[in-house]
């Protein structure tokens, strides 16, 4: 368990069906939204090339924009697809945006990415994970004012962002490189089950990770741990189920081409293999307390992803997390700016 309660975050992928411009907007809109009802922090996921998997290639760009129309709700990276990039480059892009924003970015890091998108990166998708590791070692030595070569140091100063770094990851060994080095973990809302287990609960597969990054972190380090799901909250399940019955489905036939195994095809099957919270608030608090992992998270991240419903109603599950389902489990939600006045 946490010392105290979790935080809440709102969590996109930009995934919106509407034009990139229109895409943006509505994610700003949206986060402008979450930061009225007290919400803590906004995470934007970065992918490339493809539309259909997530819109935005540059998410510190967005970040800057949302941070000029916004005034306190934290903003974060959930993830830079660290093998892709430069790490001086995403260094010095984190820096500016942080002092824009006024220290409100967060960097959340990863190894993973579609395959094919390695390629125009230079890239082999198959020493992801080497490859992860030194630029990881790049980027904190920047972040930490070290020397990166030729005896130059990042301009502007990163001390502070250097500690506010997530790392994003589904395994054991993932969470103990978080742990080591006293970085946040980032845990999915969904992943794929093992072979022999393909009814296991996502807690168990996320709970050691947990383990491991608690035992790695340094002492005196406080452990900062996302644990982002997939909750769309409606005024009745019904309208839920009807926006579900379209996402989810096109979710299972997207992770079944990874080859991943998808168990059921019912709706209900569905709900429960890709890890879906969803229906009134009473209903979503119900399946968000049986999720034991959330115990022991420091923050728990709502996305509306897979189900993927239209805008309006995007805004109305947040208000309804905000103002329903968080108070009935307890998790800590900031006075609205309505309230600060």
């Amino acid at each position: 368990m946490t010392a105290s309660a979790p935080t809440v975050a709102f969590f996109t992928r930009l995934l919106d069906d509407a034009s990139p411009a229109e895409r943006y907007a509505l994610a700003t809109a949206q986060i402008q939204h979450a930061e009225r009802h007290g919400i803590g922090r906004a995470w934007v996921a970065q992918h490339h090339f493809h539309a259909a998997e997530g819109g935005l290639p540059s998410p510190l760009v967005l970040l800057a924009h949302v941070a000029a129309r916004t005034s306190r709700i934290r903003l974060g990276t959930g993830v830079v697809t660290l093998p892709l990039e430069d790490p001086v480059r995403v260094a010095e892009d984190a820096a500016v945006a942080d002092l824009l924003s006024g220290g409100r970015i967060d960097l959340g890091l990863g190894s993973g990415g579609t395959p094919s998108s390695f390629v125009p990166f230079g890239e082999d998708v198959r020493a992801k994970a080497a490859t992860y590791d030194r630029k990881l070692q790049v980027l904190v030595d920047a972040l930490e004012g070290r020397d990166v070569g030729a005896g130059n140091a990042i301009y502007p100063d990163t001390s502070t962002l250097a500690e506010r770094v997530w790392q994003a990851t589904f395994s054991a060994p993932g969470g103990h490189r978080a742990g080591i080095r006293g970085h946040g973990l980032l845990l999915s809302r969904t992943q794929p089950r093992p072979t022999e287990a393909p009814h296991a609960p996502l807690s168990a597969l996320q709970d050691p990770i947990i383990d491991t990054y608690l035992a790695a972190l340094p002492d005196g380090v406080a452990p900062r741990i996302t644990a982002s799901r997939t909750v769309f909250v409606a005024d009745d399940r019904a309208e839920a189920l009807r926006f579900a019955e379209v996402g989810l489905r096109r979710a299972a036939e997207g992770f079944r081409a990874q080859g991943q195994t998808i168990t059921g095809d019912s709706l209900d099957e569905l709900i429960v293999a890709l890890d879906t919270h969803l229906g009134t608030p009473e209903q979503v608090a119900e399946s968000l307390a049986a999720d034991t992992t959330l115990a022991r998270a420091t923050e728990v991240a709502f996305q509306v992803h897979s189900v993927d419903a239209p805008h309006e109603h995007v805004l109305r599950s947040i208000e309804l997390f905000a103002e329903r389902v968080a108070p009935a489990l307890g998790y800590a939600i900031h006075p609205t700016l309505e309230e600060k006045k």
